[in-house]
């Protein structure tokens, strides 16, 4: 397959390239950068920076859209918001302008999103794709996100949501962790008892993986291994991984001075459950942190 993926260089799409070139798909990155893209991937992919360099009557078989600003690099202002809002919603909206020019529509579009959808809460509910949401901001970003995205069903084509936790693997949100951590200054967010939930990379590339060829894959997953953890929980988890302790708790007002609104997206979380992506039989390679972790940690230096 033909697959246009927006977002390619970033975390997860670094990682998700190769394992479609594994499979023998033809990956076509649109990216800003042309040469952060070369530096990454070589020339095993096609790399283009404009939507426009894809013809009218090219076929495109799948596009995999994960472009959008990291949502907790930098102190949540109202300006700040605003960008986050548009990086993700102008380019779902280029990718559906896309679709309605070309002369074939691809099968299926395989969109970002985030389990914010459910908002950010302090409660234990135990979240499915069908579960209640907060009405905050993270909800109606991904409300809208998704929402943009699902404009391609009207044109025939599959649409999957996906609802992705926080990802384990090398860079990303571990990345960030680790070095407080390995110094023996990792420890617990606030009270500690807010639910986190995540997956391993490789879960996340071969689930999405799996939904560009199995047409009964279609809406909304949730992108999370089944065993959610409290922060208390993976901050000891990270510690034992690495043989430090762990025992300096961040205060949450310390948060709320680094990331403003954003701080919420650590002092208060969601237990979500894959429930869809379970019941479609997927069997995942890490399903509990333990063995999450010491892969990854495995792999570094």
């Amino acid at each position: 397959m033909k697959v246009l993926i927006s977002g390619g260089t970033g975390f997860i799409g670094r990682h998700l390239i190769p394992r479609l070139l594994d499979y023998d798909h033809e990956p076509v990155v649109l990216t800003r950068s042309e040469a952060k893209a070369r530096a990454l991937f070589g020339s095993s992919v096609r790399v283009i920076t404009d939507l426009k360099q894809i013809v009218n009557d090219e076929q495109v078989d799948a596009i995999i859209n994960l472009a959008g600003e990291g949502i907790a690099d930098k102190r949540w202002s109202e300006e700040r918001k605003q960008v986050l809002v548009d990086s993700r919603i102008d380019m779902t909206a280029d990718l559906i302008s896309l679709i309605m020019r070309l002369e074939r529509n691809p099968e299926v579009l395989i969109s970002g999103s985030a389990i914010g959808f459910y908002g950010c809460r302090s409660d234990d509910l135990q979240l499915d794709e069908r579960g209640e949401v907060v009405d905050d901001y993270t909800h109606r970003l991904c409300k809208h996100w998704e929402s943009e995205a699902l404009k391609a069903q009207s044109m025939g084509v599959r649409v999957c949501l996906i609802r992705t936790g926080v990802v384990l693997g090398e860079g990303g949100a571990l990345a960030k962790m680790l070095p407080a951590f390995k110094l023996g200054l990792g420890g617990p967010v606030a009270r500690g008892d807010q639910w986190m939930s995540w997956i391993h990379m490789d879960d996340q590339v071969e689930a999405i993986s799996m939904m560009l060829t199995h047409p009964e894959f279609n809406g909304a997953y949730n992108l999370t291994a089944p065993e959610a953890v409290t922060n208390d929980d993976f901050s000891q988890g990270l510690a034992a991984a690495l043989s430090r302790p762990s025992w300096l708790r961040v205060p949450a007002v310390v948060l709320d001075l680094m990331l403003g609104e954003g701080s919420d997206l650590l002092v208060k979380g969601q237990r979500v459950y894959p429930k869809r992506l379970l019941d479609a039989g997927y069997k995942f390679a890490y399903p509990d942190l333990t063995t999450a972790l010491n892969q990854v940690l495995a792999h570094k230096d």
